[in-house]
This record gives structure tokens, sequence and C-alpha cells, in this order.
């Protein structure tokens, strides 16, 4: 058993359940856990078991106390839970800390949307997590394998739900994905769609847009993925995906760009990884385009030649930067 605790100015690293106090009651075991003094008040806890892999074991938790040893405020909390929550299932639960005379914050149960091509044949083969950030903290790494919810099929586009429970986040901002896998797969995911369970609004969007190659030479990708826009209301309700194939706004609200890549001409200018490009406007940013096909090459990046792509996306305004780079594949 681990636990992380949050504090006004951070969090813990994970805290093992090990230093034991002697002379334990019937059905108690008291731990002695030394905290960073730098963490500020603390806010919340998260609570799990470290690792399930090829083990059975579950633990319930019926009460939980907290103790500052030097000021004797405490803390308490009846939880009676198990872990892990169901079969193969979500491995951690959080609980936010009540203090006296300050307000706390509450749990809430967070429904995230993942839209792929390809996870759902490829779910048996490899490990996926995704870490949820927001302005009050963050989810830690949950599972997005387990126990699936409103899946869909389209024929080349699939959606499932995932459902995990955590103290409320705030304005959320990026979304950690670690995809790790010791058989060679790819997974193409589109993007990723988070909400509160009991809120039609905000939907917060991050756009991905990316094909993910792990196996026995690069075993593990861990990905950081800012949030793109958030849907705050009936205004922008066109834009949820009602029909898996429809991607981005709708056309009317769509800009064609042209780019151009002009490779250098000198020894080992060109490159055979796949090449991405974000745009960033005064207005909004760009999805991840994946520069693959060229108008004029079948194999674009070649050394000291020209290539040209077009993509759509939504209205950005003016353009001021671009983010492009690659995957370090092939030479």
């Amino acid at each position: 058993m681990v636990m992380v605790f949050y504090g006004s100015n951070g969090k813990s690293n994970p805290v093992s359940m090990e230093n034991r106090v002697e002379h334990q009651m019937k059905n108690q075991i008291t731990y002695d856990i030394h905290l960073p003094s730098d963490l500020g008040m603390l806010y919340k806890v998260r609570l799990g078991l470290h690792n399930l892999e090829n083990s059975i074991s579950q633990l319930s938790l019926c009460h939980f106390k907290i103790q500052n040893t030097s000021t004797l405020d405490t803390f308490s909390l009846t939880v009676n839970k198990t872990l892990p929550l169901s079969l193969n299932g979500d491995r951690w639960i959080e609980f936010p800390i009540h203090w006296p005379l300050k307000e706390a914050l509450s749990v809430v149960t967070y429904h995230l949307t993942v839209f792929s091509r390809n996870i759902l044949s490829e779910r048996n083969f490899v490990h996926m997590t995704a870490c949820i950030c927001g302005t009050h903290g963050d989810t830690g790494d949950r599972s997005l394998l387990w126990p699936l919810q409103k899946v869909q099929h389209g024929e080349e586009n699939e959606s499932f739900l995932v459902i995990m429970d955590a103290v409320e986040l705030g304005e959320l901002d990026k979304i950690v994905l670690l995809i790790s896998s010791k058989t060679d797969c790819k997974l193409n995911i589109k993007k990723l769609h988070v909400k509160e369970a009991a809120k039609d609004y905000p939907i917060y969007v991050f756009e991905v847009n990316e094909e993910f190659s792990v196996g026995a030479n690069k075993p593990e990708i861990q990905r950081e993925i800012p949030g793109s826009f958030v849907i705050r209301g009936d205004k922008q309700k066109n834009y949820i995906d009602n029909n898996l194939h429809k991607e981005g706004t709708q056309g009317e609200d769509m800009t064609e760009y042209t780019v151009k890549v002009y490779t250098g001409d000198q020894r080992g200018a060109g490159t055979d990884a796949n090449v991405h490009i974000i745009l960033f406007g005064n207005e909004d940013k760009s999805e991840v385009f994946q520069l693959s096909e060229s108008l004029e090459h079948q194999n674009p990046f070649e050394r000291g030649k020209v290539d040209t792509f077009k993509i759509k996306t939504k209205k950005l305004g003016s353009l001021h930067s671009i983010e492009i780079g690659h995957d370090g594949k092939g030479f």
C-alpha cells in the first residue's frame, strides 16, 4: 500500500506503508511517515496498491486517520472501500482532508472519453494510463483499459468511456499519457474528452492525432497532451462527435493551410521518421497534424526536396508560430 499526499505547495512522492508502529490493535495498523515540510497545508490523499501484477490481493479499507505528531491536528474519515474497486479495476482512491474552519474540496466522478482508431483491438497487448492534471493537482496514473463503458465502433473510428473518481481538479490543463507494451503494436489516438459526470459542461478537449509505436525496442512512451480548448455550453454543442467520422468543428469554421517543407541539401538532412506540425494563432492553436501525404513525393523529407501538404483546421486567427518535430523513428 502506498499513499500520495497533496498540499498547497505541491505533492509528496509515493509513501510506502512500511514503518509500522508496535503494539497494534486488532484490525488496525499505525504507520509513522515523514513528509516534506514544504508541502504546505495538506488538502488531499491518494491511497492505492502499488503493484497488482501476478497478484489477486485486495485491500479492504474501513477507516483512515492522520495526525500531525507536532501540532496534534487530526483528520479522520470512514472510507469502507475495497481496492481494486473491481476486477482489474482502478487501484487508487482519493479523499479530501477536512481541517477545522477550512472549506474542503469534494470528490468528483470524471468521464474520460477516448477517441481512437484501433485501441480496442490492441488492448490485450498494451498497458495504458492517463494522469489528468488541473489547478488542484492531478489524478495520478489511472488505467484506461480496465472495464470500459459506452464502447462505439465506426468503420475507421472508435470511442470508449473511462470513469474515475478523484478530488476535484479545478480547471484542467493537460493529460499525461503513458503507453507500454512488450509486443510490437501501434496505437492511433485521435483525442480525449474530459468532463464531470454530473454536468454536461464544460467539456475539456485534448487533441492528440498521433500514432504511438511501442514494443520490444521501445517498450514505453510518455506523452504530455496540453488542453486544446474547452466546450462551455450550447453555443459549441455542434462540436461534440455524435458521428465519429466528423473531425474538429463544422465545415464553415474550417481553414485550409498549405505547408511547404524544404529539406536541407546536406548529408543526413532527410528523415524517415513521422513528422508532425502544430500551428499557433492569436485566437487558437491547431490539433497535431502528421505530415505524411506529400503532394509531390511518395516518400517525403528526402535530402534536397520540397514537399507540400494541405491541412484543414479550425480558425486560428493570425499565425505567429509553429511546432514541428518527429518521433525519431528510422534513419
